[in-house]
């Protein structure tokens, strides 16, 4: 084969860049990072002393073309217009690290908005994360009701990562491998390497753990094991609500009874005599439960369609959400349609709100805003922010408690006590500590093999 010659180029175009590097917007960093965070116990409750915060966004599609004080009118409204007006003109809020001219400035695809404000936290218990276990890779918690796991809404510092990391030092980076609803307490992992909460995390996801929780329910639960099979839809994913029905995702949950008090030894809170019939006292029982699937409220939305729903459950246990009958059996909604459900508690915020508390993280800040009516009547001397009331009992805590988690294949488990509330009352009789899981396992084996 003959060789050919190929012409050598001594010199090259140059390249021509239709997208030429840009450097992006500036953020703002903010100007205080407390260390060590501002807390204080007071009354029962974990506080934390206001500080200033700054919030970064980059500006979203639907904002592009827009004035700033239009955007904040309609997509920030926890604080009046006329607070966001004046903290544009005050540079409070910027564009891109500098102020704009006039709250009318128009925002740009790649703009960074910028808020300082004088952040107030809502306070939680002051109970401690309490430790079970401890090794180099992970730490086993029993989290206390009412704090959230991650910062969100109007959480930050008080949240279970913040609250470990103020403990433990400002390096430290706490690594959550399971979730729990902000009003659940119990069991919880914190990775302390990436590794090592990656691999709890998809065991976990695989089913090969098995799970246990605690719930203290209206009435006489039945005895033995009952299996709830009943698929889960998520109605408004607004509101996060769910309920049983036949065009849900599948769904499976064993109950047993642990206990049953009848209504004479029942210590009735402000929650549950609004949210039930006081002629008709049921009692409570203490419900063990091992979810096998997990979907967003399973065990609260099939205790409720068996009848016993969670007795301090601020909205699967309302009447004035469900009617007389709390969802019971109601498979498909003929006794009352979604829509009567969501019309309802959409409704609730003004009068009743103090017994329907936010019940899923999202709705946080939309419940803030439905209870201003009953703020303090004080405001804060530096950003004359209206200050709120302490929360109440049922916003700290629901009676569901994550009891254990242990590695199907036995090669590990961990317990946490049980909780105040599944004690048996004073001077009564009852159990105080819960057994094996094999007769919970043993109901659903041979359908679900991988927990057995």
């Amino acid at each position: 084969m003959a060789l050919v010659e190929v012409p050598q180029e001594t010199s090259y175009p140059p390249l021509d860049e239709k997208k030429p590097f840009v450097e992006p917007a500036p953020l703002i960093v903010t100007p205080c990072d407390p260390w060590p965070r501002p807390y204080y116990l007071e009354n029962g409750l974990r506080r934390v002393a206001p500080y200033h915060y700054t919030y970064n966004t980059y500006c979203k599609e639907r904002w592009r073309g827009r004035e700033l004080l239009d955007i904040f009118s309609s997509e920030f409204r926890d604080r009046p217009l006329e607070y966001y007006k004046d903290a544009i003109e005050r540079g409070s809020v910027v564009v891109n690290g500098k102020p704009v001219p006039t709250t009318s400035h128009i925002v740009k695809n790649g703009d960074v908005i910028s808020h300082t404000l004088h952040r107030h936290e809502p306070p939680v218990t002051a109970l401690p994360i309490s430790v079970i276990h401890e090794d180099d890779d992970m730490i086993v918690i029993s989290k206390p009701s009412g704090v959230p796991v991650h910062p969100a809404g109007r959480y930050n510092f008080n949240s279970v990562v913040e609250i470990m990391r103020a403990e433990r030092g400002h390096g430290f980076n706490p690594l959550p491998c399971n979730r729990l609803d902000r009003l659940t307490s119990g069991v919880m992992f914190i990775g302390k390497n990436a590794k090592a909460a990656e691999k709890l995390s998809m065991q976990i996801t695989a089913r090969t753990v098995r799970k246990e929780y605690l719930a203290r329910v209206k009435g006489k639960f039945p005895d033995g094991e009952v299996v709830c099979d009943m698929p889960i839809l998520q109605i408004s994913p607004k509101l996060g609500l769910n309920r049983v029905r036949a065009n849900g995702k599948a769904a499976r949950t064993v109950f047993k009874k642990l206990a049953y008090y009848p209504p004479e030894l029942e210590k009735q809170s402000h929650l549950e005599e609004s949210n039930s019939d006081r002629s008709q006292k049921e009692g409570y029982s203490i419900v063990r439960c091992l979810p096998v699937t997990g979907r967003t409220h399973q065990l609260r939305v099939h205790l409720q369609f068996l009848g016993h729903p969670i007795a301090n459950d601020p909205i699967y246990c309302n009447q004035r959400v469900w009617g007389t009958r709390l969802g019971f059996n109601d498979a498909d909604a003929s006794q009352d349609t979604d829509e009567d459900i969501i019309t309802r508690l959409s409704r609730m915020g003004k009068s009743e709100v103090a017994d329907a508390v936010a019940y899923h993280d999202e709705m946080v800040d939309e419940y803030n805003k439905k209870k201003a009516e009953k703020m303090s009547g004080e405001l804060c001397e530096v950003c004359q922010t209206p200050l709120y009331t302490d929360p109440g009992e049922q916003e700290l805590t629901l009676w569901l408690h994550s009891l254990r988690y242990e590695d199907a294949g036995g090669s590990w488990s961990y317990v946490s006590p049980l909780p105040a509330w599944a004690l048996p009352p004073d001077g009564h009789e009852g159990p105080r500590f819960v057994g094996a899981m094999d007769e919970l396992v043993a109901a659903v084996k041979d359908q679900n093999p991988e927990i057995a």
